[in-house]
């Protein structure tokens, strides 16, 4: 067998985001509330001016001309108010209530008194104490781009410019297949056999980026055949636009996956990427009768490396088949010495001083471990055929999350 070279890193990334852009399903128009973790399909443009009237934005008193002022009326947030027409007049006034046309003032309630006779006196601030329509922006404008991340703030600021709807694209739905049938899935590890971590934990990646998965998932270990890797790999992909697995990338005696992927017709997106850890990794595509693209990562069996595929791979791809943009690195200054791996891109496990915001080597960072991982925030991004050096700025691939945040 002829082994295929491997893709550099960075073009790997490239190549599985034009693959999701390009197999995009069409979007959806959801209610406001159902919008929260999706991404816009169509720029946010307001449909009114923000705000869309003169709008209060203390309590205390709408006054025309100059004082002492008699009061007229009331005016709360809701209501339309009526015309200030004679000068020495006022209306109390609510905050986020709409200021009545001929008011030249807002008098702030602490800046006011009201004398024996139900004059309200005061000196109004120099600084308007209203907002005027299209302040925030103006009808038409564009808010937010297409692929714009939706979150509770998006959310808000539709619902501000009149927006009952929002189109947006669908998650993705993803499933995933455990090969290695002498994985533990319960218990403790021993006599041979260890136990799968990333049955339990590849699902949780997935929805931080973004995809639905059926209550249960983690279907497996599927036994080491070519014909049930096949079978499941069918099954898993007539109801998934994206099937992860875990091990069978090599090609050993039990090693199914690449020949089940030639059995099924698909073809390669990226087969074998040139970094460490994390070899070999592949994505595969397979377009159905529908006309519809589908999508096989190819996870390696070590745990750590599994992690370093969805990363590299896994991240891209579904960024397009969100409709956004492909993910971008944050920077961090190296506060130590990370060593480069020749001609591959080497992700290093590093944590972050919370102080100086540098980041740092971790410990127990083999390809089977992941201990290293648990307490990292990400794996900084070593180019091939050099090294890092302490005080180097590098790119880093994010790993760690506040609850509720999402990776894409």
């Amino acid at each position: 067998m002829t082994a295929t070279p491997p893709v550099d890193w960075a073009l790997a990334r490239e190549l599985c985001h034009a693959a999701g852009r390009a197999a995009r399903r069409p979007a959806r128009r959801l209610p406001l509330p159902q919008t929260d973790g999706r991404t816009l399909a169509a720029p946010l443009v307001t449909l009114t001016d923000l705000p869309a009237f003169p709008t209060a934005s203390i309590d205390g008193w709408a006054v025309r001309g100059g004082g002492p002022w008699r009061i007229v009326g009331e005016v709360l947030a809701g209501a339309v108010p009526t015309a200030l027409t004679d000068d020495g007049t006022t209306v109390r006034i609510a905050t986020g209530a709409m200021v009545p046309p001929g008011a030249t003032s807002v008098l702030r309630v602490e800046d006011s008194t009201t004398d024996a006779a139900g004059l309200v006196r005061g000196e109004p601030r120099a600084r308007p104490e209203w907002r005027n329509p299209g302040e925030e922006a103006s009808v038409g404008e564009e808010l937010l781009p297409a692929g714009t991340p939706v979150d509770p703030g998006v959310i808000g600021l539709a619902a501000s410019c009149g927006y009952d709807t929002l189109l947006v694209h669908r998650p993705v739905q993803a499933a995933l297949l455990v090969f290695g049938d002498e994985l533990l899935t319960t218990g403790r590890p021993g006599a041979g056999r260890v136990r799968d971590a990333l049955g339990p934990a590849v699902p949780a990646w997935l929805r931080r980026y973004g995809c639905e998965l059926p209550a249960t998932v983690g279907i497996g270990p599927v036994a080491d055949t070519l014909d049930a890797h096949v079978d499941e790999l069918r099954s898993a992909l007539s109801r998934a636009d994206l099937v992860c697995t875990t091990g069978g990338t090599m090609h050993g005696p039990v090693d199914h996956l690449h020949a089940a992927l030639r059995v099924i017709g698909t073809e390669y997106v990226v087969n074998t990427v040139a970094v460490r850890p994390g070899f070999p990794m592949l994505l595969a595509r397979l377009t159905g009768a529908d006309g519809q693209d589908r999508f096989v990562a190819g996870l390696p069996g070590n745990p750590q490396s599994a992690i370093v595929a969805l990363v590299s791979l896994v991240a891209p791809l579904l960024a397009g088949l969100h409709g956004r943009a492909a993910p971008q690195l944050p920077q961090h200054r190296l506060g130590a010495p990370v060593p480069g791996r020749g001609d591959f891109t080497h992700l290093a496990l590093v944590r972050a001083d919370p102080v100086t915001g540098m980041v740092y080597p971790v410990r127990h960072v083999g390809s089977a471990m992941l201990r290293g991982l648990a307490t990292a925030i990400g794996f900084a991004v070593i180019p091939p055929g050099g090294a890092g050096r302490a005080g180097d700025e590098v790119s880093v691939v994010p790993l760690q999350l506040l609850p509720g945040e999402r990776l894409t």
